[in-house]
């Protein structure tokens, strides 16, 4: 009985200390700049057609964003039909937003600029991918008010297994 104590005690100090505070992470709400919180794809094949969905994040200590610049990879087909890209809240309420597409560039300009301190999902339906490759990263930018230029705000990829 004493050994199986030792035991059960051994194993819970053993596996608190695997579980080390430095594996674990937040990401706190007083940044600068926008930033992609996340992504998925649905259904999570290798062909065909799908969907891509991006998180994003307004941090509340930015400015304002007016336009999202999202560059599409190579090897992936958007359709020129802006009725399949979609924009939501948190909430899952439409965002206004004017969209075109250019090629493999898809441009986001909000007629209200999206506050500080907002989280919102691009959906990107009907995605269909030309060769398998290596995965595909698309490369995102953004206009804040005030700033003409546009800021780098990072990429997001998918990864093919």
């Amino acid at each position: 009985m004493k050994r199986l104590l030792i035991y059960a005690v051994i194993l819970t100090l053993s596996s608190t200390a695997i579980i080390a505070p430095s594996y674990a992470s937040t990401r706190t709400d007083d940044g600068r700049v926008i930033h992609i919180d996340g992504n998925a794809q649905f259904p999570p094949t290798r062909w065909g057609i799908f969907r891509h969905t991006f998180r994003l994040h307004v941090p509340k200590n930015s400015k304002a964003i007016t336009q999202i610049l999202i560059k599409v990879p190579n090897n992936v087909t958007v359709s020129n039909d802006v009725s399949n890209i979609d924009v939501v809240d948190e909430n899952q309420h439409k965002v206004n937003t004017n969209i075109s597409v250019n090629g493999q560039i898809i441009l986001l300009a909000f007629p209200e600029a999206v506050a500080p301190n907002t989280k919102f999902e691009i959906e990107l339906n009907k995605i269909k991918r030309q060769n398998l490759g290596n995965g595909s990263v698309y490369s995102f930018s953004a206009k804040e008010v005030g700033i003409d230029a546009e800021i780098p705000i990072g990429v997001a990829s998918f990864r093919l297994y």
